[in-house]
């Protein structure tokens, strides 16, 4: 592949909102420059690779990174707290305790049942699974065989999105998860989470409370 299209991939893949998959790169490059143009998935692979080792020699804060089975630009780990600090839109997007539990059983066990959810949880789970399929973290993927045919339940391109994988195979096994649990600086953010919901809820009471004042 000429060394022209390492910028044309770089070009693409910086102007694209969502993960761009190889084949949309490839339909681009061949719709401007003609069919002709010998290019493969393993092509564009390989000059990301390249892109990304040319970033790590110039030191640059970004990588490009694979998700949701496209490529998309990403901060790096060193640089990425300094982002969180000042980025609110994952606060906006926040998922509750319960809802992370549930979308958590479902990652796992899918596709799974409304039934069988609810017995993992041990609580009714309909408010939980209309948020997330709302937030469309969630989607029904058809219907079981058991009896009533349930509706089952999966995890969507968009939860991979959400969470920073390529697919369901990147999702920490449970022996990770509890080296995670256990792990300093989740327990410090945790803490911190936990700290902000509660001021949250005690300053929505607040404001509840003189709005019922002012309306006496």
């Amino acid at each position: 592949m000429d060394n022209i299209y390492f910028s044309v991939i770089e070009a693409l893949i910086f102007s694209s909102d969502e993960p761009l998959q190889a084949s949309e790169i490839i339909r681009a490059i061949k719709g401007i420059d003609g069919e002709d143009i010998e290019l493969s998935p393993e092509d564009i692979s390989s000059a990301v690779d390249n892109l990304n080792s040319k970033y790590d020699k110039e030191n640059i804060s970004f990588r490009i990174t694979g998700i949701a089975n496209g490529y998309t630009y990403a901060t790096t780990e060193e640089h990425a707290k300094y982002v969180g600090f000042l980025s609110s839109e994952r606060s906006k997007r926040r998922l509750s305790q319960a809802a992370l539990e549930t979308l958590s059983i479902i990652a796992y066990r899918q596709p799974i049942t409304k039934p069988e959810l609810e017995t993992i949880r041990g609580v009714n789970s309909d408010h939980i699974l209309n948020t997330l399929l709302e937030k469309n973290l969630v989607a029904i993927k058809g219907r079981a065989e058991s009896v009533g045919r349930p509706l089952l339940y999966s995890t969507t391109t968009e939860f991979l999105k959400y969470f920073g994988i390529n697919d369901l195979t990147d999702l920490p096994k449970p022996r990770e998860i509890e080296e995670i649990m256990n792990d300093e600086d989740f327990i410090e953010q945790k803490r911190k989470i936990m700290m902000n919901t509660v001021e949250e809820n005690l300053e929505k009471e607040t404001n509840e409370n003189q709005d019922n004042e002012n309306q006496d």
